[in-house]
This record gives C-alpha cells, structure tokens and sequence, in this order.
C-alpha cells in the first residue's frame, strides 16, 4: 500500500503586511493552540521551523515553550528545517546562509536536542544553486521548497539537486501550495489521492491560513475520518524526515537537476533597494569585524567579542527574511527593517574599533610635523588600491595658503593627492587625503602624512578633444563625451572592451506590483536621461557665482582624475561620477540618483564591444557563479556580473555595491537601480493594484546612491581575480588617522594565504570552544592548491581545494593544531595538520 505523509504547519511570516510586534502576537497564538493539539489528538504531529519565532516563545510566554520542549521530547512537535528563519535565498551571499543554519540550529540543539536533516524554504522567491553544497556540508541531505511553481526551473516533483561542487541533496518541490482553508484540508488529501495514482510514497502540507493558523479541531477531525476510511493509500501524520527516509530507497530513479531553481519575483530583486544597500553594508561589516577581531583575540590583544557579535548577526538573519530583503512589505515594515539592519551595523562600527586600536598595539609616536594614518588589511593577501583619509590639521589655517597633504611611507613618498574633504566649511582646515599603496596582509599598515605648503588650492583643469574628455594612462585610454556625459570609450592595452553611450541611465516601463508577478524582464524602454544645459546643471548643483559645464573634472591629481556629469529625465536628475585611474585599468563609478517617477524603473546600460552571439552572461552567487539569461530576463547575482566572450577571450567585469538585479541581451549587461511599485502590493484578479480614491506612497522617492568597479581583460585572467576584488571593494580596508602611544608590542601577521584566487570567507571564533574557524572558498570553479600561513601559531598549512569547494578549519590555538570541520563547526574529518 502506498503512503501519503501530512505535514502539518502554520505560516507565520515574522514581518509582512504587519509589523513584527504582531508577528510575534501570531506565533504565540497559533503555537498555544498547536500545543494544545499535539496533547490531545493520538498520533498528530506539528511541524515547525524558524527559531526567531521560539525565541520570542521563550521570551515573551516561556510556560508556553516549556511545553513545547516537552512535547518535542515525546515525538508529537517536530522541529523543522531549524534554520534562524526563511531568508530570500537568492540575495543573501553564502556565508550569510552558512550563519543562518550555524545560528539556528545551534539554537534548536541546544533548546530541544533536535538536529533536523531537511531544510526547507516554503515561500522563498527562488532558490540558489550555491544552496546544495552548504546544506550538504551543514548536516542536511534533503530539501522542501515550493517557488517557482510548476516545472519553469525544476525537473520533477522529486529531484536530485547539484550543487556548483558536485554535493547533492534530495529536493520535493510542494504540491498546492504549504497551506490551505479552515475546514478543506481533507478536500486537498483527496484531490492528491485522485491525481497522484502512481505517486509512493507522497507528501502533502496542510495547516489553515497565511498569518497563523495552522492545524485546527474541523480538519483535524476531517482528517481522522480519512485516514480511517482510506481503502488503497496509508495517511499518516508525519514529518518531512520520514518522508526522504523511504524517497532515498529510490534515488537512483529520480531526475538529476544541476542549476538555481528561478526565477520568480524578479521585482524583488530591486524594491526597497536601500533596505538591500544596508544589508549587503551589513554582511560586509560583520565579516570583516568578525577577522579583525579574531587577528587581534588570536595575539591576545582584546577578548573575542562573541556575545555582542552574535546579535548583530541576529540583526543581520532577520534582515534577510523573504518579506524584508525582497523588498515586499509595508512601510512601517521598511522603516523597522532600516532600523535594524543599522542596529547591527552600530553595534560592528564599535566592535571593528576596538579591534582597530588593539592592532594598533607597538605603533611609533608621529615624528614632529607628521599627522600617521594607519590602514588594516583583512585580507591575508597584499591589496593594491586607492585609499583615502581625513584628519585635522594642528591648528585652523586662516590665511589664502593651501595646506597640501602628502602620503609617505617609512620615508618613501607615495602617489597621494588631495581632495573635497565631505565637510563643507571653507578654511584650511579639514583634509582628505586620497593615496595609492599596497598593503600587507593581515595586519596594520602605517603611513605617515606631512604637510606642504602652497601659495594656492591647485585647481583641476580639463582639455578635451574633439568634444570628448579624453583620459590615458599607460594600461587604459577612456573617453567621457561632452555632449551626453556618457563613457564613450573604455580601451585597455589597446583593446576596445565598451561600445559608445556606456553607463546611460535607461528610464524602462514597469508598474506598481512590489514583486512583479506577472513577467519574467522589464521592457519597453521608455526613455532616456540625457544631459543637462549649463543652467540646468548649474541650478541642480547649487552655484551661484558661475555657470558650469554639465561635464566637468572636479578632482585630479598623482592618483586619479575624477569627472563629473549631470544628466536629467523628466523630474528625476543622476550625478555620474567617473574616477580615472593614472595606473591600472580598474575605473570606479558613483551614480547618485534622485528619483521622482511612478511606474518607471531605471536601469544602466553597459554595452560590451563584443560579438553578441557569442557572450555568455555571468553573475556571483551563494558561494558559486551562475551562468545568467542572454535574452532580457531578469536575472539575480550578489557582488559582481560578467560579460564573456569565449571566442574573443575578453571579459568585462562590474562589480557593484548592493545591486542584486539586472538582465542582458545582445551584448549589453543592464543593472536595476531602482523601482517604485507601492509597498506590499501585488495583482489580485482584475482588480486596480492601489487604491484609485487616495495618494499612495510609493517605495524608493528621492536620492539614492550606487557604486560600480568596472574591469576588462582576457577572460581568464577576470573571472580569476574579480571574486576577491569583488571581496576587497567589500570588505575595505580599514583607514584611520591615529596619534599611538607608542608602546606595546607591535602583532604579528595574523594569517597569510599564498595565492591569487581563493577567498578568506571568514575567520571567526567557534560558537562552542576556544577554537578558531577559518573557511576558505575556490571560486572559479577549478582545482587547485594554496598554503596557509598562521605566524603567529608557527603554522603552515598546505590546502587542496576542489572546485567551488567551501573549505571550513578548525584552529585549536592551545596545541596548535588544525582539523577540517563541516559547516557547523563540526566533527572533524580530517587532520590537515
């Protein structure tokens, strides 16, 4: 006889069309009344996952999880999936996933002794293929998701699913969706049984409502009487575990899928884009808190702050819930998710300065004259880059002087130049400082500034040629148009990598739907922004004493040459701001954007100097590169996207700071900036989306700001470098001018990896010993071998990754020894060392 396991649920969206007060309001209800379910009805079984939701049971009713811990012992509540909560599983970049699990199934253990084996995501809006590999090595073989709907992205019902490294988890994919009305959920069990005739074993999810609910006595009776009356099909009350236990007996059988499973939602890729700004700041901070506290805990500079890190990071989980990171909630709803994601980012700006002045620790006093400017590398690698400071000099200088700061380090002078201070008082006073150097790995980097003294303020000037602004440097040759304030040119050592017109802002139709349910890309094109006249330009930008060019260099110097344009749509206006390298090829773009538009959404275009047929379209995702559409389709990826052509072996790189969605087609990658759909709106029937009787406040009105790192080369060479820029633009070395004292012992290098590819993921301290965890990530998807170096443990550590392989060590600092562990800090496997 074949066999259907129930699984009964409740959906409890912490925040959605409600705030995450009455969130918590639904969860106690919903899990009292469950409660009261389990003790009464013989064999039922409630299944439920998310531990911020048992966290406010235990904080806000703990007789309530007092009850639920016993009824967890007897085998009647399962905990399920034991993630912190369902997070969009597109967006949230690898690490954030491998916290999600670390931190709520710790949580889970530790309450209730359970370690699920399945995950599950429900409601999440499409999944990553970097998903299988961290589930796999996080103690999971198994998977329930149910977006997107029907066979767009998955083979079957049941699969196999890849990862980018080769792991494998079995995935069903749900049927009719996770709940179902008060009273029907029998209806449902039979409506499987007469479609699924050939189906053993089946899985079906049933519980009332989509804001609490769950299991209730009508269908808990219902039910009974089928599974009493049911002649050909055992019905049972189960748990997603039981399930894959019988599924695996025929594994063998099931289709194999080796891709992301989207999309779905693609508006959610773009709305709320500064709730998505603040969360990818947020990761960033916290990871790169997370290294420097380890380097200076490891040396016994500062105790590791664990408690304090880890509600940040509390922070930073919630944040990624699939009604706040994708941008489809309410307002109040935004306002919240804003205010915490800056919890967590003060609570990291402190952290990251306690460890900056205990690394600090053995600094020289500044010689008489000399204002010392130290940067800490996170990165176990050197960085080449452009660096900036600010400080004050000794005393107001009131005369017509300039005072010119100059970079020097150990007495060798830098490539270094002034530029506009962010503070507006007009006096030689306030100073920033903007220097090209190399950094050591892991560790602090001393520079020190002197001060020389100029008749006047040196003034930018521009020559142009043929009316375009014309910019060289040994490696790259840039032309920025005067007519449209456009890049028209990008050649590097020769060779053109952009069509003319590139970065244009394209203004493309869209409507008020927060997540865009009824399309897979964005089109038409209805307009474009083009370039302001002098007095427009002059007007936007607040002068009054002179007229300006629309196009105009602003800042130039030893290190680069910074030109700005002022383009306009309509009531909407963009700054684009192009910072030219005098070495390298690397050019960083600022667009600040003020945006007054309904129904609009803006897009970047980017067109590559490639043969469109043959160029692939690339994107970074959850610990892994996915290969993106060519045909217009929105597409989701994290920190970077790539134009590829394999027959010309060149590549354009964009690196970006917190766009997520973007689309190409014939040889053009196009970036969203931004929607305004109305908050948490969405069609139903043929019914207006808004209210037609009222004004409704759209998302994402007025000012945002967005930076991209534009790159070219061979292929080979950018594929293999852009993850770790990508990582460096991220996680920026930390600049700060600082008088030391002078004493203390000077730390050592905290830790060195010898090679030009593999990323430092996060170096932390373990979540249940005096451990350290190192992971390391390959992210090109080749094999290969590095070396570790841990000097301050004496520690050299040969590594062999495979491809795309996440590598997690355990760094036993009192018998200085190192152990591979999975995911969760784990077991370890294999002595490395």
């Amino acid at each position: 006889m074949r066999k259907l396991h129930l699984l009964c649920n409740a959906h409890l969206d912490p925040v959605w069309q409600w705030e995450w007060e009455e969130g918590a309001a639904a969860a106690i209800s919903t899990f009292r009344a469950a409660a009261d379910f389990c003790e009464e009805y013989e064999g039922f079984v409630f299944n439920h996952n998310e531990a911020i939701l048992y966290r406010w049971i235990e904080e806000y009713e703990p007789a309530l999880f007092r009850r639920i811990q016993a009824l967890v012992r007897q085998g009647r509540w399962h905990m399920m999936g034991g993630w912190y909560l369902q997070p969009d599983c597109n967006m949230p970049s690898g690490e954030s996933i491998v916290r999600q699990i670390l931190l709520g199934r710790r949580y889970f253990q530790e309450k209730f002794e359970a370690a699920p084996t399945t995950a599950i995501n429900f409601d999440s809006f499409g999944h990553s293929r970097g998903l299988v590999q961290i589930m796999a090595k996080s103690g999971y073989d198994s998977y329930i998701f149910m977006r997107p709907e029907g066979r767009t992205a998955a083979p079957a019902q049941d699969f196999v699913w890849v990862g980018f490294d080769g792991s494998e988890v079995l995935v069903h994919q749900i049927h009719e969706g996770y709940n179902t009305l008060l009273g029907e959920a029998h209806k449902k069990v039979e409506r499987w049984i007469e479609s699924h005739a050939d189906k053993d074993p089946g899985l079906l999810l049933w519980g009332v409502g989509n804001h609490g609910g769950g299991p209730s006595r009508l269908d808990l009776d219902r039910i009974g009487e089928l599974i009493e009356s049911a002649q050909d099909v055992e019905i049972r009350h189960s748990t997603p575990e039981r399930y894959f236990a019988e599924l695996a007996g025929r594994a063998d059988s099931l289709p194999v899928h080796a891709g992301d499973l989207n999309p779905r939602f693609v508006g959610c890729y773009t709305s709320m884009i500064r709730v998505k700004q603040k969360h990818r700041q947020l990761e960033n901070e916290l990871f790169m808190t997370e290294k420097m506290a380890s380097a200076a805990a490891l040396q016994g500079l500062m105790d590791y702050p664990q408690a304090e890190l880890r509600e940040a990071f509390h922070d930073l989980l919630t944040g990624q819930f699939h009604d706040i990171l994708p941008g489809t909630s309410i307002e109040p709803a935004e306002e919240a998710a804003l205010r915490l994601l800056d919890h967590g980012l003060e609570t990291a700006s402190r952290l990251k300065a306690r460890a900056f002045f205990a690394l600090a620790s053995g600094q020289e006093k500044a010689a008489e004259g000399e204002y010392p400017i130290l940067v800490y590398n996170p990165h176990p690698y050197p960085v080449r880059g452009v660096f900036a400071c600010e400080f004050m000099l000794a005393d107001q200088n009131w005369k017509e002087e300039f005072s010119q700061p100059v970079v020097y380090r150990e007495g060798e002078r830098l490539p270094s130049q002034p530029e506009k201070e962010y503070s507006n008082l007009n006096l030689d006073w306030r100073k920033r400082v903007v220097f090209e150097a190399e950094l050591a790995p892991s560790s602090m980097n001393r520079f020190d500034c002197r001060i020389q003294t100029l008749a006047h303020k040196p003034q930018p000037r521009m020559t142009t040629e043929e009316n375009v602004f014309r910019f060289r440097n040994p490696d790259l040759d840039v032309a920025i148009n005067l007519e449209t304030g456009l890049m028209d040119a990008y050649v590097v050592n020769g060779i053109s990598y952009l069509k003319p017109e590139a970065f244009l802002p394209l203004v493309v139709e869209d409507n008020e739907d927060s997540w865009r349910m009824d399309a897979n890309r964005f089109e038409p094109v209805v307009g474009r922004f083009t370039l302001m006249s002098p007095d427009a330009g002059t007007a936007f930008s607040g002068v009054k004493s002179q007229t300006l060019l629309s196009v105009r260099v602003v800042e130039a110097g030893e290190v680069r040459t910074v030109v700005e344009a002022l383009l306009e749509y309509r009531q909407s206006a963009v700054c684009v701001t192009y910072k030219l390298p005098k070495r390298g090829t690397e050019v960083e773009v600022q667009i600040r954007l003020y945006w007054n538009e309904k129904d609009r959404m803006v897009k970047l275009s980017v067109p590559a100097a490639f043969n469109a047929a043959e160029t692939r379209y690339l994107g970074q995702t959850a610990y892994g590169v996915q290969p993106l559409p060519t045909d217009g389709t929105e597409a989701v990826s994290q920190k970077w996207t790539a134009l590829i052509s394999e027959a010309d072996d060149r590549a354009v790189t964009l690196i970006n700071d917190g766009i997520y969605g973007s689309d190409s087609k014939d040889g053009v990658m196009r970036p969203t900036l931004i929607r305004s759909p109305g908050y948490c709106a969405h069609p139903i029937l043929d019914r207006p989306i808004l209210p037609q009787d009222r004004f409704s406040p759209r998302t994402d009105q007025g000012e945002r700001r967005y930076t991209f790192w534009l790159n070219a080369g061979t292929a080979k060479e950018r594929i293999g470098r852009v993850d770790r820029e990508a990582l460096v633009r991220h996680e920026r070395p930390y600049a700060l001018s600082f008088f030391p004292h002078g004493d203390g012992t000077m730390p050592e290098t905290a830790m060195v990896l010898e090679d030009q590819t593999v990323q430092l993921a996060a170096f932390k301290k373990a979540e249940k010993s005096e451990a350290f965890v190192i992971r390391l990530f390959e992210p090109t998807g080749r094999s290969r071998q590095t070396t570790l170096r841990l000097p301050t443990l004496g520690l050299v550590v040969p590594i062999a990754l495979g491809a795309y392989e996440i590598k997690s060590l355990l760094i036993d600092t009192k018998t200085k020894s190192v152990q591979e562990c999975d995911l969760m800090e784990q077991t370890p496997r294999s002595n490395v060392r």
